[in-house]
C-alpha cells in the first residue's frame, strides 16, 4: 500500500485536523470492524481488490482519510468533490482514466467527497466507468445512500458504514495530537478536560481536534483548561442534520417513543430537535398523523390535543410554543393505543384499488330529478332516524362487496 504521505507530507501549517490524518491503518480509529486485524476493507487492501464502494457516516469520522490509505500503488487516485466538479469535470477525468489504462495499463481510483451532491442524473455519467472497470469509484457520503445514489450505480458498489466514534477513540486521537512534537501542537490538558471535549464532538474527530487547536490558543502555554474547552467550543452542536440520514433517525425514535407509551424518550427526541433547529409545525405534523395512526379511536381525543398544540403554537409562537407541543407530545405516549384507523384505511384501499369502482346501489343515490326517480334512485332506502339510529340488515356498500371487513372487529368506529 502507498504511504500518500510519502513524497509530499502535511502541511506543518495547515489545520491540526488535517495535519493528524492517520497515514497507515493501523492509525485509524474506529472502524475496526473494516480497517481492524480482521476487517474485511483490511483484508482487501492487502488483497489489492479494492471493489467500488461507497463510504457512508456522520461527519468528521474519517471517510476521506480512509480513501486514501485505500489505494495501492497500482492505482492513480483521483479526488473531486461534488460540491465544487460538474459532470463537465467527471467526463474529463474518466476520459483521461481510459487513456492511462490504455497507454499505461494504470488503474484509477476516483474518489468523489459527498458524492450525494451529485443529482440522479449526474451520477449516470459513472454507471459505465464502473461497470466497465475504468475507474474504481470510492464514494463517500453523509446521507443513506438508498435515497440519495441512483439505484443503477448502487446496485454496482458495496457499501460501507463507518461508525461517529466513541468518547475513548476521540480522548486516544486528542492525546495522539498533543503528544505529537512534530504535527501536533504544544499543549498539556487532563483526562477530565479531554473527556469533556469528547463529549461535546458527538464521533467528530474533524470537530474534536479543531476546537483542541483553538483551545490550546486560548490557553497560551498554560495546561488547557475546562474555560478554554468551552470558549473554543462556543456551544454544543447537535448531530442532527434536517436534511439528513440522522434527521429520520431522531424522528423514528420520537415516533417510536411515543407508540411504545414512553413520554421520558419522547419528550427528550422531541427536545433535541427542537434544539438543533427543527421547523416546530414539522413536528407537530407528526403529532397530528400519530394521533389518528396510533391512537384512533382508542382515545378520540388524542386529535384534538394534537391539534390544539397546532393551534396553540401558532398563538403564541416560541419560545412558550414548545410547552404545548411537549404536552401534547407526553398525552400521546400516555394514550391507550390502537392502530384501527391505519387498518381500516388499508383495508379499503386494497378494496377499492383490487374490485375498482363498484356500482353504488340504487337506494343510496339521491333522486334529483324525474330521469333518476324512473332509474330507481333513492327507491328502497330507510331513513335511520324514523327507525331509532339502525336499520338492521340494511347494506351500504356496492353489491359485490357487501360483507366485506374494513374495521377490525375489536374497534369499531363510533357513530356519527
Amino acid at each position: 500500500m502507498r504511504d500518500l504521505f510519502e513524497t509530499v507530507g502535511p502541511d506543518p501549517t495547515a489545520p491540526l485536523a488535517e495535519r493528524m490524518r492517520p497515514r497507515i491503518l493501523d492509525e485509524v480509529l474506529g472502524q475496526d470492524a473494516l480497517v481492524g486485524p480482521k476487517g474485511i476493507l483490511r483484508r482487501m487492501v492487502e488483497g489489492k481488490r479494492v471493489p467500488s464502494c461507497i463510504l457512508w457516516g456522520p461527519p468528521g469520522v474519517g471517510k476521506t482519510t480512509l480513501a486514501r490509505l485505500l489505494v495501492s500503488d497500482e492505482l492513480e487516485f483521483v479526488p473531486m468533490s461534488a460540491v465544487l466538479s460538474g459532470v463537465g469535470e467527471l467526463r474529463k477525468e474518466l476520459e483521461r482514466a481510459k487513456q492511462r489504462r490504455r497507454d499505461l495499463a494504470r488503474g484509477t481510483m476516483l474518489f468523489v467527497d459527498e458524492i450525494h451532491r451529485w443529482s440522479k442524473s449526474q451520477q449516470d455519467a459513472l454507471l459505465h466507468a464502473v461497470e466497465q472497470g475504468t475507474v474504481t469509484l470510492v464514494g463517500a457520503t453523509t446521507e443513506n445512500p438508498s435515497f440519495e445514489l441512483n439505484s443503477a450505480l448502487l446496485s454496482r458498489l458495496r457499501v460501507f458504514v463507518l461508525r461517529g466514534l466513541d468518547e475513548g477513540d476521540l480522548c486516544t486521537l486528542l492525546r495522539r495530537a498533543l503528544r505529537d512534537e512534530e504535527l501536533g501542537i504544544q499543549g498539556e490538558a487532563n483526562d477530565e478536560v479531554l473527556l469533556s471535549l469528547a463529549r461535546a464532538c458527538h464521533g467528530d474527530a474533524r470537530k474534536a481536534l479543531n476546537a483542541l487547536e483553538v483551545a490550546a490558543k486560548e490557553a497560551m502555554g498554560r495546561p488547557i483548561d475546562g474555560e478554554d474547552v468551552k470558549e473554543a467550543l462556543q456551544h454544543k452542536g447537535l448531530l442532527y442534520d434536517k436534511a439528513g440520514d440522522e434527521h429520520y433517525a431522531v424522528v423514528s425514535a420520537f415516533i417510536k417513543s411515543m407508540r411504545g407509551s414512553d413520554p421520558d424518550a419522547a419528550t427528550y427526541y422531541l427536545v433535541r430537535m427542537l434544539e438543533a433547529g427543527e421547523d416546530p409545525r414539522f413536528l407537530i405534523r407528526r403529532m397530528v398523523v400519530f394521533a389518528s395512526e396510533d391512537v384512533g379511536p382508542a382515545d378520540p381525543n388524542a386529535l384534538l390535543v394534537a391539534t390544539a398544540a397546532l393551534h396553540a403554537y401558532e398563538l403564541v409562537g416560541l419560545p412558550e410554543g414548545v410547552l404545548p407541543m411537549t404536552q401534547a407530545a407526553a398525552y400521546l405516549a400516555q394514550a391507550p393505543k390502537s392502530n384501527a384507523v391505519l387498518k381500516a384505511y388499508g383495508a379499503a384501499r386494497r378494496l377499492v384499488l383490487e374490485k375498482g369502482a363498484e356500482p353504488v346501489p340504487d337506494k343510496l343515490k339521491n333522486a334529483t330529478s324525474g330521469l333518476s326517480r324512473m332509474l330507481g334512485h333513492g327507491k328502497g332506502y330507510k331513513y335511520p332516524h324514523d327507525l331509532g339510529g339502525l336499520v338492521p340488515g340494511e347494506t351500504y356498500l356496492p353489491d359485490k362487496l357487501v360483507g366485506a371487513s374494513i374495521w377490525p372487529k375489536d374497534v369499531e368506529p363510533e357513530e356519527g
